[in-house]
C-alpha cells in the first residue's frame, strides 16, 4: 500500500525559476487493442537526467516511450514535453527518438550514412544539406565507431552495428532529449561498450536520456533513476541498486551485486 500510494503522487511543481520537466506523465492510461497497458502512472524525467525504465515483458515500459513520442495515444491523463501539454507540442526536432531494433529494419536498401543523415531531417529546410548538417552526421558516427562504415549498406551490418546505426542517426539531430527503447537488447559486448561510451558523452554535454532496459549493463553508471513498471503501473521510483534490490530485473530471479549475500531472489517470471 505504501509502495502504491507513493507512486500515485502527484509530481511536485518545479522549484521557483527551474525549468519545466523534459517530460511530465500524470496518471497517463493508454490500451492496446482495448487492454488497458498503462494504469495511471506518474514519471518525470527532468532536465540533465538519465532515467531507465524497468519492468518485465509486457509491464508497460514500451508503450509508456511510445505515449511520450505520440506513436500511442493516451486515453487518460496528462503528457507535457518541456512544459507544453503533448498536444501541442511540435518542435520535435528536440527529441530523438530511438525504437527497438527489428531485423527488417536492416533491409532498408540505403548506406550507413543515408540513414544517420535522416536523423537530421527535422531540422534542416528544404535543399541539399548544409555544412552543419554535414558536420552532425559525421560526428554521430564517429561517436558510434561507424564512420569507417559510412559508405556500407546498412544491410551488410552486423545486428550491434545496426544498433548503433539507429542510435547515431537520433545523435545526428542535436536533441536535447534522448529516448531509447532496448538498445542493447540483442548487442554484442563490444557494441555495448562503445554504446555506453557514446552516452557517457551525450550526458557530460547535458543531454536528457531515458532508457527502455531489460538489464543496467554497463550502462547502470549513468543512471540516476530507475522506474520500474508492473502491470502498468509504477511500483519504484528511485536509485538503480534499490530498484533492482527490491523488484528484480524482467523475466529473472535476480540479485543485485549489493545485496546481502544470503538475500533470497526475487521471482518476477515474465507477465504476458
Amino acid at each position: 500500500m505504501e509502495v502504491a500510494a507513493a507512486a500515485a503522487a502527484a509530481e511536485p511543481a518545479p522549484p521557483a525559476g527551474q525549468p519545466e520537466p523534459a517530460i511530465s506523465l500524470r496518471g497517463a492510461t493508454a490500451s492496446l487493442g482495448g487492454r488497458p497497458v498503462l494504469r495511471g502512472i506518474d514519471l518525470a524525467v527532468r532536465r540533465g537526467e538519465v532515467v531507465a525504465l524497468l519492468g518485465a515483458n509486457g509491464s508497460g515500459k514500451s508503450t509508456a516511450v511510445r505515449a511520450v513520442v505520440g506513436q500511442v495515444p493516451l486515453t487518460g491523463g496528462e503528457l507535457t514535453l518541456f512544459g507544453t501539454p503533448g498536444r501541442r507540442f511540435r518542435d520535435w526536432a528536440r527529441i530523438g527518438y530511438v525504437p527497438q531494433r527489428t531485423t527488417a529494419a536492416s533491409g532498408v536498401p540505403a548506406t550507413v550514412r543515408e540513414v544517420v543523415a535522416a536523423g537530421r531531417l527535422a531540422r534542416r529546410r528544404l535543399g541539399p544539406p548544409r555544412k552543419a548538417d554535414r558536420a552532425a552526421v559525421h560526428r554521430a558516427l564517429d561517436l558510434v565507431d561507424m564512420a569507417d562504415r559510412a559508405r556500407d549498406s546498412v544491410s551488410a551490418l552486423s545486428g550491434g552495428q545496426h544498433q548503433r546505426v539507429l542510435i547515431a542517426r537520433a545523435l545526428a539531430g542535436e536533441p536535447e532529449l534522448l529516448i531509447m527503447d532496448e538498445p542493447m537488447a540483442g548487442v554484442d559486448l563490444a557494441s555495448q561498450e562503445i554504446l555506453a561510451g557514446t552516452l557517457r558523452e551525450q550526458v557530460a554535454e547535458g543531454t536528457t536520456v531515458l532508457l527502455v532496459l531489460h538489464e543496467l549493463g554497463p550502462l547502470e553508471p549513468l543512471i540516476d533513476r530507475a522506474v520500474v513498471l508492473r502491470d502498468g503501473c509504477v511500483v519504484h521510483d528511485g536509485p538503480p541498486p534499490q530498484a533492482v534490490g527490491q523488484h528484480a530485473l524482467p523475466g529473472h530471479d535476480h540479485v543485485h551485486p549489493h545485496a546481502a549475500p544470503d538475500a533470497e531472489p526475487i521471482r518476477t517470471g515474465l507477465l504476458t
